[in-house]
């Protein structure tokens, strides 16, 4: 989820009291804010808010039916997950693929950060910034090609 997510807040009363009964489902619910956890959206590839993974074994299944709570329940207990799909292994949050794609969001992070130092704290203009950027990726693949 999001904070900033207006589908985030609508099904967050419903998730809540999920959460609340999911000791008696013998299952354990929790949230990631995608904005604190950029490695993990990465690793999990998520692309659209709010986006739902059920974790057995190891095994990740994206849930993607009905946001009700009668639906999470019935997920759950009458054991429909076993009837979805698994996440292809190249795609599972545990495969060297996705610790990459972890990785370049966390890259993405950093370079927005530095990218506000600049602008902000240090004053430079945004196109001087966008320039450094610029040069930096240019002589990285210099050396790199060397």
């Amino acid at each position: 989820y999001a904070p900033w997510c207006s589908a985030c807040q609508q099904m967050e009363f419903t998730w809540e009291t999920f959460a609340k009964e999911s000791e008696h489902l013998d299952v354990t619910v929790g949230k990631v804010d995608v904005t604190q956890e950029p490695g993990l959206t990465g690793r999990f590839f998520v692309t659209t808010l709010p986006t739902i993974y059920h974790a057995n074994n190891g095994v990740f299944r994206r849930y993607l039916g009905s946001r009700a709570l009668e639906d999470f329940q019935d997920y759950v207990l009458e054991r429909k997950w076993q009837a979805v799909e698994p996440v292809a292994g190249w795609k599972s949050p545990s495969s060297i693929m996705m610790h990459g794609m972890a990785g370049l969001f966390h890259l993405s992070g950093w370079i927005r950060q530095i990218h506000s130092y600049l602008t902000g704290t240090l004053g430079i203009h945004i196109w001087i910034s966008y320039a450094i950027f610029i040069l930096v990726t240019l002589l990285i693949g210099l050396f790199l090609g060397l």
